[in-house]
């Protein structure tokens, strides 16, 4: 029929209506139009027909290779997982691990990322080929924690194969004292450093720290009075506020916006005896701290308190001056619990997303702390006596100005916002 109408068509212009003209006849303009248009209805019609016909061809032919191809990959056991972006609350001994962060020119030095995204990819919730960037899954943790420093309410934030039994997963290849203790799920644009409003960290010590210097530094059965104890609360109570801890790290100048911090809380609570030896742990709330900050916080007050140095040097560290504050060991830090309170307020009731308080793992965070922290703090204070050892140097300073030599940890000072 296609055929014919074009055989037609072509007869009409070429022999017909020209024979007419001759002969007078006018020229059949709207039936040749008619006719025309008629044919080029039938042959759309007819190209519409063919398309159709062939169209379910093509649909089966795609829907044969995805079931191959499902198939296959079921009898493989690659099963698709959906990708999610979520807060994993992580709880870690710090001892024998150089910090939080991985350092990937330093990989002779072991960190808690280390464990963490081996055990990722081991537990198949991240690509293997990502392990070595983690900016790919759009990773962040909260804080940096420093060498041997511990954490029960660390949080990163990351993309994950949501697959199945996550968690339990993730932890048959994690060591014990590494736990991923719970998860929820965030926003698309959610960032663990960048959310953060405050972090509170606790420090444990023994209290012989507060001891007058004259004193025996080594003997563990020093019980603090309740009048010291009301004089080290009284010390900490004059860092709340915002003040310029330039002085309290390192690489960082006395006009440089970022060493300004804004403390919250900061108090010691009381003491307890353990393995015949008394102990207390000091609790701090800020907005963020940096390098060693915490740490120099602490070994201050505990120099005023045994008498090394008056209390005025505390106002004068907060000035432009340089002033030499001694750092307390590290054993004794401890991550307690990091908040998220304008995440929360914005997006915890919006019937999606879940607020990041994590009230239901408490009792998983109690008992990790009693198990894997403390006893490893008590412990390794008793045998290898760092705070004793610690406060043996504490005459060396003069509390007048830093000693220019080598800093510490320089590359951990590339923000304002590295912490403890």
């Amino acid at each position: 029929m296609l055929k014919l109408c074009r055989i037609v068509n072509v007869l009409s212009r070429q022999k017909i209506i020209p024979a007419l003209k001759n002969k007078g006849w006018p020229e059949p303009k709207s039936k040749s139009r008619r006719f025309s248009i008629s044919c080029k209805m039938n042959e759309d019609s007819n190209n519409a027909e063919t398309k159709a016909l062939k169209r379910p061809a093509d649909d089966a032919l795609i829907d044969s290779k995805h079931e191959d191809k499902k198939l296959k990959a079921e009898q493989n056991g690659d099963k698709k997982f959906p990708k999610k972006k979520v807060a994993l609350l992580m709880a870690y001994s710090g001892k024998g691990y150089y910090g939080m962060q991985r350092n990937a020119k330093n990989s002779q030095f072991r960190t808690i990322e280390d464990e963490l995204v081996t055990a990722l990819i081991a537990a198949g919730c991240i690509p293997e080929g990502h392990g070595d960037d983690m900016k790919k899954m759009s990773f962040q943790r909260c804080a940096r924690t420093d060498k041997g420093v511990s954490a029960v309410g660390q949080v990163v934030s990351l993309k994950l194969w949501m697959i199945e039994n996550v968690l339990d997963k993730i932890n048959g290849h994690l060591p014990p004292h590494i736990r991923i203790l719970g998860y929820k799920r965030v926003t698309g644009g959610f960032n663990a450093k960048n959310n953060c409003d405050a972090r509170t960290y606790s420090y444990m010590l023994p209290t012989m720290a507060f001891s007058p210097k004259d004193n025996n530094q080594e003997d563990m059965s020093f019980r603090v009075s309740s009048e010291t104890l009301q004089k080290v609360n009284f010390l900490f109570n004059l860092y709340k506020g915002t003040h310029n801890f330039h002085n309290f790290t390192s690489q960082k100048g006395p006009r440089d916006p970022s060493a300004k911090r804004y403390i919250t809380h900061m108090s010691c609570g009381e003491p307890f005896v353990k393995r015949e030896a008394e102990f207390a742990v000091i609790t701090v709330r800020g907005q963020s701290f940096m390098m060693h900050q915490i740490r120099k916080m602490i070994g201050l007050v505990i120099a005023v308190v045994k008498g090394y140095v008056v209390e005025g040097v505390m106002e004068r560290s907060w000035g432009e001056d340089k002033v030499d504050v001694p750092k307390a060991p590290g054993l004794g830090l401890v991550l307690e619990r990091v908040h998220f309170d304008r995440y929360n307020k914005r997006f915890g009731g919006d019937g999606i997303h879940e607020t990041l308080e994590w009230t239901e793992e408490e009792e998983a965070i109690s008992a990790f702390k009693d198990k894997h922290i403390y006893p490893s703090i008590m412990e390794t204070e008793l045998v290898e006596k760092s705070m004793v050892n610690w406060m043996a140097t504490l005459y060396i300073h003069d509390f007048e100005a830093t000693a220019t030599g080598n800093q510490e940890r320089k590359e951990d000072e590339d923000d304002g916002n590295a912490s403890d």
